[in-house]
């Protein structure tokens, strides 16, 4: 397990964990996670898996006594969609794994919603025809390597406020309240 020390004003250590994920505009997602409470900070870059994944993301350095990885992956979910390819939660520490791969196995087991008529009653269940069910795409792997951006990438939707985004970031803001 990795641990990464970061001195506090008092003089101790923090403890800190590191999620990466992946999907959709890697700027976006750096811009979605860096002012969530508990992210002591975010970092755009490429993933490199032991499973040989490769794919653009981000790094998100987390308190978890302040914040839950689960809690990260819903907001990762809420603006990334799990059904389409590209879309990855890849962690260091083998502690993570069990907890990501539940996450994902939540999400891929949930399926359509049905039709209801207005009295209540199902008219359609898409998840009675395997056809019709929606397969979750996002994956989960161990990761063997983040190489950051270079300084111009990162935090570029903060150099460059003028760039619209499919994420309607202040929207997502008001939402996000812990």
């Amino acid at each position: 397990m990795k641990k990464i020390n970061i001195k506090l004003q008092s003089g101790e250590n923090m403890y800190t964990k590191k999620i990466y994920f992946s999907g959709g505009d890697y700027h976006e997602l750096q811009e979605v996670f860096s002012d969530v409470p508990g992210v002591m900070s975010t970092a755009v870059g490429y993933i490199e898996t032991v499973d040989d994944i490769n794919s653009d993301g981000v790094e998100i350095v987390f308190n978890p006594k302040k914040m839950d990885l689960s809690m990260l992956m819903d907001i990762l979910f809420a603006v990334v969609d799990p059904y389409t390819q590209k879309t990855g939660v890849y962690y260091v520490s083998g502690e993570d794994e069990p907890q990501v791969e539940l996450h994902l196995n939540f999400i891929a087991n949930r399926g359509k919603q049905p039709a209801v008529s207005c009295v209540g009653l199902t008219l359609n269940d898409p998840n009675s025809n395997p056809k019709f069910a929606r397969k979750c795409l996002a994956r989960a792997s161990r990761l063997k390597k983040f190489t950051a951006a270079d300084e111009e990438q990162q935090h570029y939707l903060r150099k460059h406020p003028e760039i619209s985004t499919d994420i309607d970031l202040k929207k997502l803001k008001t939402y996000l309240r812990f």
